[in-house]
């Protein structure tokens, strides 16, 4: 996956398939692997997929929020002259897209979004990581998942580098703290963008009554679970996942 990365002036990103464009957002601590199941399935379906890497670490500090995010968003769409993007997100990446969605409502066609961030402040976990800790932060990373041995040693050696690296870790936490600000709940009443709400029945990081709320707010969104699973459903249950969201871009003529 990796090396397919396309790095052009401030972007990176992949780019794989011709047609419509689904564009996916990647969580706090995902990587674009993550979302290998989708980049898998859809450009067979006639979609161009796009996974660009958000600068998470790269922004000044003061900058490092989810408004900023939505912005630069909104700069690599009208730099790969895109319209009417499908974008999926999951966790953190689910936050952008829908704060996105609410300043750009004209460039988003649909939206997905997977153990979103916006609602529920604990979403970002609690407190401060202990940094030394490799089993603490192993522990952690198993309770992303329903099943802990989808966290493998690479995503786990990952998040270790991560939160053990000074300035990741305080831009980690604004980031956060951006998010527990900026709850949407007063927003999404007035986004009528069609919504897709993929979740899994066990996440524990947004709990499924998260998922509940924003099905409620949101005026046209329709919810679906998925069992015996976390907070990353693309990576825990991809082929479920994949057929779930294929039935309703067809449904909805997407």
């Amino acid at each position: 996956m990796r090396e397919d990365v396309i790095t052009e002036g401030k972007y990176r990103y992949i780019e794989i398939g011709e047609g419509k464009p689904i564009i996916i957002l990647h969580g706090l601590m995902g990587g674009l692997s993550n979302f290998q199941g989708v980049t898998n399935h859809f450009p067979k379906k006639g979609y161009k997929v796009l996974v660009p890497e958000l600068p998470i670490y790269d922004m000044p500090m003061l900058k490092t929020t989810v408004k900023n995010f939505a912005k630069f968003l909104a700069d690599f769409i009208a730099y790969k002259g895109l319209e009417d993007v499908i974008l999926l997100g999951n966790s953190l990446g689910g936050h952008i897209g829908l704060l996105h969605t609410k300043l750009y409502p004209e460039l988003v066609k649909a939206l997905v979004i997977t153990g979103s961030s916006g609602l529920y402040e604990s979403a970002m976990g609690d407190g401060y990581p202990k940094r030394g800790d490799y089993e603490f932060i192993k522990k952690k990373a198993q309770d992303v998942f329903y099943d802990p041995e989808v966290a493998t040693k690479e995503i786990v050696d990952e998040v270790f580098a991560t939160v053990n690296d000074r300035m990741k870790l305080v831009k980690t936490l604004a980031i956060a703290k951006s998010a527990i600000r900026h709850n949407m709940s007063k927003d999404l009443p007035n986004m009528n963008t069609p919504t897709c709400i993929i979740w899994g029945e066990n996440d524990s990081v947004t709990p499924p009554n998260v998922a509940k709320e924003f099905h409620e707010l949101l005026p046209d969104s329709e919810l679906f679970w998925i069992k015996k699973c976390g907070h990353a459903p693309m990576m825990e249950h991809p082929e479920e996942f994949n057929t779930i969201l294929d039935a309703w871009l067809t449904k909805r003529g997407f």
